[in-house]
């Protein structure tokens, strides 16, 4: 990869709708070897889609909450079962693995604070392998959807 490369992926960071012709022009290159660069950084994996940043709030969905979780115990049985279970819930925006305790961090929207005390008690506190649930509220989000530093 090199600076065409990341200029390449520096655009469409910023912008995933650029034209062919758009972005070719934004880094230097006509369109041939544009679309060449293009297909090669989808292939290689730099590029692993492309999709619209929706607003939640907009959409209804205003009511953002952590959740950390503590599994009953870390083996790979316990683990196989609650990552799949945990990917299935489309309130869940970012399910982490991390080290140390808690085991988990989730990132879960809902529409208000009934409905997630409905997906709290149904769906993530009955998820296979939880010993213990902690959540707390977003106030505010600082810094998010930040394009990669390239």
């Amino acid at each position: 990869m090199d600076g065409i490369d990341r200029k390449i992926l520096a655009e469409l960071q910023a912008d995933g709708r650029l034209s062919l012709t758009e972005l070719a022009g934004r880094v230097g290159l006509s369109m041939s070897p544009c679309h060449r660069r293009l297909r090669a950084l989808e292939r290689s994996g730099a590029i692993g889609g492309y999709r619209a940043y929706l607003d939640a709030e907009a959409l209804g969905l205003g009511f953002d909450a952590l959740i950390f979780v503590t599994m009953r115990d870390a083996s790979r049985a316990t683990l196989d079962a609650f990552e799949p279970a945990v990917a299935d819930i489309p309130n869940v925006l970012t399910a982490q693995r991390l080290f140390g305790d808690p085991d988990y961090l989730l990132q879960v929207v809902a529409k208000d604070l009934r409905a997630f005390q409905k997906l709290y008690d149904d769906r993530i506190s009955t998820l296979p392998g939880v010993e213990k649930l902690s959540s707390t509220l977003v106030m505010k989000s600082v810094v998010e959807n930040r394009p990669l530093p390239l």
